[in-house]
């Protein structure tokens, strides 16, 4: 495999990581650079971590975590969605809604934008390719793409306020169904 087929499936899968991540930007919710790249490190250490862990566990899973996997991302992405849309919709619950850059929900964003790259470990397997170089291009180029996205989401809260928390949480759920819908039709 090319470094520039690795590259090319490294952003394909940074894609979801950058767009949770301006939208939590954009929400206001973690406006701190300690927030950016906490939540950057852990996106790109998932993404990182899974298609090690897809190549490990090869073929012999496959069967049960492509069943489930998309309905779990769903899920995933459209609680805390909701959760941002009800908070843009009702800004005195804006208060109370947690950090997503931290805790339980900082994990189950990280599962819920890596799932995909578990495939990808377990296509690398079947394809009998080595895992390391690209799990850590992956990995980095979802740090850096994540990165860019609070970046740029905290650029858009500043100029456009709590609207963008309502903004930011639709595009949660429409990554979510985007999701759903894709595994579904195949």
């Amino acid at each position: 495999m090319s470094s520039i087929e690795i590259l090319c499936i490294a952003v394909g899968l940074s894609l979801d990581a950058f767009a949770v991540s301006l939208s939590i930007g954009a929400s206001g919710v973690a406006p701190a650079r300690r927030a950016a790249v906490r939540l950057s490190f852990h996106f790109g250490l998932f993404q990182f971590l899974m298609p090690v862990i897809g190549w490990y566990l090869g073929s012999r899973v496959a069967p049960y975590i492509e069943r489930y996997d998309h309905w779990i991302a769903f899920g995933l992405l459209g609680f805390v969605g909701g959760h941002m849309v009800w908070a843009g919709l009702f800004p005195e619950h804006a208060k109370q809604m947690a950090d997503p850059t931290r805790g339980r929900m900082l994990v189950l964003l990280s599962v819920a934008t890596s799932i995909d790259a578990l495939a990808i470990g377990l296509s690398l397997a079947m394809l009998n390719v080595d895992v390391l170089y690209p799990s850590m291009i992956i990995g980095m180029v979802t740090f850096f793409f994540s990165l860019s996205g609070m970046v740029f989401g905290t650029q858009l809260n500043a100029r456009f306020g709590q609207r963008m928390m309502l903004i930011g949480g639709a595009v949660l759920i429409v990554i979510g169904t985007r999701v759903l819908i894709e595994h579904l039709s195949r």
